[in-house]
């Protein structure tokens, strides 16, 4: 399949069959997220794998935060907690902020943002589902998250990816995205 394809045919997935996820696999997804376009070369990346008893810890500290953030709708609270338990890998990626430097600090998000495309695209050629998370469940504007990882304060987190292999029934149920037309959204100068 081509490059363009795999880009079309990319989705979020948030159901995931009971299988661990092969620790070689994990490794070929953070080896292709280290490819990715980076100012400087400065690299600025840490991914913070999260299985086994931190996947528990990681609940927990869930489940405090969505039910702080909607006490009034439990249906919202369980059903997202449902997605965070049955999810095999979690990854924490954050980006570092370069003091005193606001445009590095920018750029170095833009790159982790391509790292995490990078993997997305990697889960796909390996027959993983993916989804990158940056709210609700992911915690991602939470400070808790920062002191779950042992993050220093030079870094920013960036998203929380969700990694396990698809449930086919689920995928074959899927819709397939509309998209707006990219000549709707160009300027031609």
């Amino acid at each position: 399949m081509s490059v363009i394809e795999e880009l079309k045919n990319r989705r979020a997935i948030r159901d995931y069959l009971e299988k661990d996820v092969e620790e070689e696999k994990l490794n070929i997804l953070l080896d292709a997220a280290t490819w990715a376009p980076n100012d400087r070369m400065r690299e600025p990346w840490t991914f913070y794998v999260i299985k086994g008893e931190a996947k528990k810890r990681y609940e927990k500290l869930a489940t405090d935060y969505l039910q702080e953030r909607f006490p009034t709708k439990p249906y919202l609270v369980e059903s997202s907690l449902n997605v965070l338990k049955t999810t095999p890998v979690h990854m924490i990626i954050t980006a570092d902020i370069v003091p005193g430097d606001e445009a590095a600090t920018r750029d170095n998000e833009y790159a982790v943002s391509c790292a995490i495309h990078s993997m997305w695209l990697a889960a796909r050629e390996l027959d993983l589902g993916f989804v990158w998370r940056t709210r609700g469940v992911g915690l991602v504007h939470d400070e808790r998250i920062h002191t779950f990882i042992g993050s220093p304060e030079n870094k920013k987190v960036i998203g929380n990816v969700f990694i396990g292999y698809p449930d086919p029934i689920k995928i074959e149920n899927m819709k397939q995205p509309k998209r707006t037309s990219y000549q709707e959204k160009t300027v031609w100068l």
